[in-house]
């Protein structure tokens, strides 16, 4: 039973996390076809380069709600073990969504919105490092990289270790989809928030 019940809310998790927000509201709104320009994934940051911060906004919060909503929906017919696997299934749809070829986004909003759902201590926690990092140092990659690498151990000191185990390796994932980021922040060419860069840029 619990073996059907996660691959249940891996299922579901995955369908909610596969939804190309960023795509979407980009299409509706006539904009460049997303896919085309900067890193040519669908998050957030690459939904600002097409010049409308409202709807880089929008993709923010509708990424992270995504990812809640796979958790809240798992937890309200299957709580235990079954909330992780939802947590997982939609960060790995957003990453990673069948509809488009499995290229999807970076995934730290979502990786936001999961933690929300099975830890919201943490995830002020995560939110406070996020901000703080990126205000501090004007990358917004250094500071979701920060957040991410803190949260398994904040989760281990709150005893949450099933929930650390899962997002110690999905933070070994988001920092593999961050290593081009990572390469620029050691060699000092990472964009800095409110920089202008071309929409070719892979960033």
């Amino acid at each position: 039973m619990v073996v059907l019940s996660s691959v249940f809310a891996l299922i579901v998790g995955y369908a909610c996390g596969s939804i190309p927000f960023g795509l979407l509201l980009t299409r509706l709104a006539g904009t460049a076809d997303l896919r085309s320009i900067g890193s040519g994934n669908i998050g957030a940051t690459n939904v600002l380069r097409t010049g409308r911060k409202d709807l880089a906004a929008a993709t923010l919060l509708l990424d992270a709600l995504k990812g809640l909503a796979a958790v809240l929906i798992v937890s309200a017919f299957a709580p235990g073990l079954p909330p992780l696997f939802a947590a997982a299934g939609a960060f790995l749809g957003h990453v990673f969504p069948v509809w488009l070829g499995f290229r999807g986004g970076k995934g730290v909003a979502t990786f936001l919105g999961c933690l929300i759902g099975l830890d919201w201590h943490v995830a002020l926690i995560f939110i406070a490092l996020w901000l703080g990092v990126a205000a501090a140092t004007r990358y917004s990659s250094a500071g979701a990289l920060v957040a991410s690498a803190a949260t398994p151990v904040a989760l281990l000191i709150d005893g949450r270790r099933d929930v650390a185990i899962l997002y110690g390796l999905l933070a070994v994932l988001l920092w593999s989809l961050h290593r081009a980021n990572i390469a620029r922040l050691l060699a000092g060419t990472e964009s800095k928030i409110g920089a202008s860069k071309p929409l070719g840029d892979k960033a």
